[in-house]
């Protein structure tokens, strides 16, 4: 028993230590160069957070219209006069698709998330969002990150005879979608490490990993 007892110790002591590290060491390990751009040439984005999950708000503009047409396509009203963020989240199939609240959190979705599920994008629409909220976090990035942002996303969809691929009856709301996704989802690399990539294609430095919401957010407060 005691053995066991200390087998489990040294596993937590090292998942500590997987996540302290993780959230640290930045990646990038060395910070890049200063970016010589315009302020005016700038794009603002967003990292919105709950307990377990982060997304990604770009404004909706020209440019991000044109990016993902085919989200309009697909019955994401981009032409919407309310409009001024476009939200993408990345997560595992079941919870994400059978949780759209904690009233909802049943024990398979919460079992295929700790292990490996298929991916899915959840697309949404939003008027004004505060940054002066806790669980929101503003960046601006240079045209050409933003643009290589842009592309990280929209590679991140999932697409058959290159078309993407919407989920019937799918969606918490009237203006957002869940889209097929591609990866794999598990409990080490998940929608928070999707986050994380994204931002790095969008020169913003996170930690080396960062598996859950607030070691992300801590990292995004160490380097940038």
């Amino acid at each position: 028993m005691r053995a066991a007892f200390r087998w489990l110790f040294r596993l937590m002591l090292l998942a500590v230590l997987a996540v302290a590290g993780g959230t640290v060491v930045p990646r990038p390990l060395f910070a890049p160069a200063e970016a010589a751009f315009e302020v005016a040439g700038t794009q603002r984005i967003l990292v919105l957070s709950n307990p377990i999950h982060t997304d990604i708000a770009v404004p909706l503009n020209d440019e991000t219209r044109a990016a993902f047409a085919f989200l309009g396509k697909a019955g994401i009203p981009m032409a919407s006069a309310d409009a001024e963020w476009l939200i993408f989240g990345w997560g595992g199939r079941a919870f994400y698709l059978e949780t759209p609240s904690w009233a909802d959190l049943k024990p398979m979705p919460v079992l295929r998330a700790l292990t490996l599920d298929r991916s899915v994008l959840h697309v949404d629409l939003a008027a004004h969002i505060s940054e002066q909220h806790p669980d929101v976090r503003g960046f601006d990035v240079g045209s050409g990150e933003f643009t290589a942002l842009l592309g990280f996303i929209a590679n991140s969809f999932e697409r058959r005879g290159g078309e993407i691929s919407s989920i019937a009856d799918a969606g918490y709301g009237a203006s957002d979608r869940f889209f097929e996704a591609k990866g794999y989802f598990n409990a080490l690399f998940g929608c928070n490490t999707w986050t994380a990539s994204a931002l790095r294609t969008g020169g913003i430095r996170t930690g080396l990993w960062n598996p859950l919401p607030w070691t992300l957010k801590l990292s995004l407060a160490l380097y940038d």
